[in-house]
């Protein structure tokens, strides 16, 4: 069977409204959250067995790296638009690089490619492909690329840039800007213009000018994340997808005791591989049933154009314009029975069929038999099949799903597949930015700036914080009331 949740972030799409209401969205939105965890938590107790393969790494491969802020941006306004369709207000924006820092070591800048979602302050990214994000739906994706192989920080000759564009003069700052105001362009449809002439001018220069460029390839990934088969084979291929020069390849944690090996398809133990490489698990005949998982890593500078969504949380998209040498990392999984029904799951994020695809593996040599979304799935030995559960956009879902012989897998995310759209919500007053409301791509602070301030005024406010522990304590409080008047009235009785 499967265990599935899922909560909207009703917040995220109308970050622009008053400061009262934003916040209240934000505590409904953790009141749900907690809801939901606690809903999951408690399934997860229910006729639990022995996990097979309960950890299958669900993130493809790449860099993960968490949100440092904002960092070189110059002013910019959003004109906003009405039910009707007209121009009712403008935003004052900051519009620029973010930066973020890399587990593991390494350094990333982007820009944002969702003008309406605010950030979360210190969010954790991941390396995505452009289908798992609203890139994947979006037709102007490819001149995204261009515009950032085009422009800063890529091209860091400013006086080059600046002729190229016949704006006049750039700094870091307005170039930054500039940049950021002709990708919204593209990727939310805004109205936006920056507030710097020579800004302007440049975002203007990049607009027309951009070409459609393909995505750019994983800085790593491993295919397919999950293999299975039978004790005494080699279980695989796994291949490496890498730009890397050199990979490192590490065996199972327990990979003594338990003698499962990383080969190559002759058997030989593998722990270095390039682009192509296929890996095996080599698992003993005598090997109890049950499943391991190998890890590859490499530093490499990942590549321009690679989008980067929230590991566990709403946070504006991020797609990359320029790495250092960083640390990236992949897994892989395999699963094992001497006989019977030998499963191995995999879920990815599907934007454009707006869900999560579960793939289902069946190596073994009987069928098996589980449960998905209330219905019942058999996979043939030899067999493969995807199923697609449909997902809210911006909503958590925390997927448990559980087979024969003790068989559970959980998968868990937030489906981030759309931007806000620049349609101010009727219910929502239009005001003009000022430089004490949060701007949505940037921080506080309308005015330029080389260091943003805090972060956490982006929509992850600093208050979040403290409105999760107002309510933590008013709960208390509530109990601790109810529990007092109890005694009180059975001591009055």
């Amino acid at each position: 069977m499967i265990s599935a949740s899922s909560a909207r972030d009703a917040s995220s799409a109308q970050s622009f409204g008053p400061a009262g209401t934003s916040r209240s969205r934000r505590l409904s939105r953790l009141v749900a959250t907690a809801l939901v965890s606690g809903v999951v938590a408690a399934g997860a107790l229910v006729g639990t067995g022995v996990a097979v393969a309960d950890e299958t790494p669900q993130h493809q491969g790449g860099a993960s790296a968490v949100l440092d802020g904002l960092k070189t941006f110059d002013g910019a306004v959003l004109h906003v638009k009405g039910e009707n369709g007209e121009k009712d207000g403008v935003k004052n924006l900051s519009a620029g690089l973010f930066e973020m820092t890399v587990e593991g070591g390494g350094k990333l800048k982007t820009y944002c490619i969702d003008i309406h979602n605010p950030t979360q302050d210190k969010a954790q990214y991941l390396e995505t492909s452009w289908a798992e994000t609203s890139l994947g739906r979006n037709e102007d994706a490819g001149k995204i690329r261009w515009i950032l192989d085009h422009s800063y920080p890529q091209v860091d000759d400013l006086d080059a840039l600046a002729k190229a564009a016949g704006s006049g003069t750039l700094t870091e700052k307005t170039a930054a800007a500039g940049t950021q105001v002709a990708i919204w362009r593209y990727s939310d449809d805004a109205d936006v213009t920056a507030k710097d002439p020579a800004a302007e001018k440049l975002a203007d220069y990049l607009e027309e000018s951009a070409q459609v460029v393909a995505e750019p390839k994983a800085s790593l990934t491993l295919s397919p994340a999950a293999v299975s088969g039978k004790a005494g084979e080699l279980l695989g291929p796994v291949t490496v997808h890498t730009d890397a020069g050199q990979v490192s390849v590490a065996p199972p944690a327990d990979a003594v005791a338990s003698g499962v090996k990383v080969t190559d398809k002759d058997g030989t133990p593998v722990t270095e591989a390039t682009n192509g490489t296929e890996l095996y698990f080599d698992v003993p005949e005598d090997a109890a049933d049950g499943s391991a998982s190998l890890s590859a890593q490499a530093t490499t500078s990942v590549p321009v154009g690679r989008a980067f969504t929230g590991a566990t949380t709403t946070s504006q998209v991020q797609i990359l314009a320029g790495s250092s040498v960083s640390t990236v990392t992949a897994e892989a999984a395999a699963t094992w029975a001497k006989k019977g029904a030998a499963p191995a799951l995999t879920a990815k994020e599907n934007c454009v069929a707006g869900g999560v695809d579960i793939t289902a593996q069946n190596n073994g040599d009987e069928a098996f038999t589980f449960e998905l979304a209330g219905k019942e799935h058999t996979i043939e030995a030899g067999k493969t099949e995807t199923v697609t559960i449909p997902v809210g956009e911006d909503e958590s879902y925390d997927f448990t799903i559980t087979g024969e012989g003790g068989f559970t897998q959980n998968f868990k995310g937030v489906l981030d597949c759309a931007t806000s759209g620049s349609t101010t919500p009727a219910n929502d007053e239009v005001t003009t930015q000022t430089t004490e409301q949060p701007s949505p791509a940037a921080t506080g602070s309308g005015t330029s700036g080389t260091e943003g301030a805090d972060l956490a005024a982006t929509g992850g406010s600093s208050a979040t914080p403290v409105i999760a522990g107002v309510a933590v304590v008013l709960v208390l409080l509530g109990g601790a009331a109810v529990f007092v008047l109890r005694r009180k009235k059975t001591s009055t009785n």
